[in-house]
């Protein structure tokens, strides 16, 4: 997940005013805490994997909504959607993290998985970048940049599933 300004860039790109970019932020957020609660009900109830596996997908094609948005209207509704894809995936990869972590040592696999997922948003946002400014892509690098993001989502998805294809008792939830 490369940097949120990369969305802001593209509503910015479609000549959205620079006013209502705090309110892209605020329907984001307003969705992001109206759904986090119950995605974390549903992960307790069917499972971690599951709603992470929806979440990230969920990303993807958001992402691929951006990366083709047109209208100032589009992203709001992007934007919206993009704090659901929060909601589905902030706590239940935390949690998921706390159950597979032995209970001694949860509060440093948490500040590992915090680690990891700061030092993997740096190349990310770099890579976004480049392909959104790339000459050779001229206006298609925006286009370029979110699809990448969408791929390596999907990509993320299918390794998550390749790499844990059969959820145990802790990847279930309660």
């Amino acid at each position: 997940n490369s940097s949120d300004m990369f969305l802001i860039l593209k509503a910015r790109g479609l000549g959205m005013a620079l006013w209502q970019m705090p309110l892209l932020v605020f329907v984001m957020s307003v969705v992001h805490a109206a759904f986090s609660t119950p995605a974390g009900v549903l992960s307790d109830r069917l499972g971690r994997r599951g709603v992470i596996v929806a979440g990230w997908s969920f990303y993807a094609l958001v992402y691929v909504g951006f990366a083709f948005a047109r209208a100032g209207w589009v992203v709001f509704a992007l934007f919206a959607a993009y704090g659901l894809y929060y909601a589905m995936t902030q706590g239940v990869e935390r949690a998921l993290v706390s159950d597979l972590a032995a209970p001694a040592a949860r509060g440093t696999a948490l500040g590992f998985y915090h680690f990891v997922s700061g030092a993997a948003a740096l190349p990310a946002s770099v890579v976004c970048g480049l392909l959104w400014g790339w000459e050779r892509l001229g206006r298609y690098g925006p286009h370029a940049a979110l699809g990448f993001g969408a791929a390596c989502a999907l990509l993320a998805t299918v390794l998550f599933l390749v790499l844990n294809p059969k959820p145990s008792a802790a990847t279930q939830g309660a």
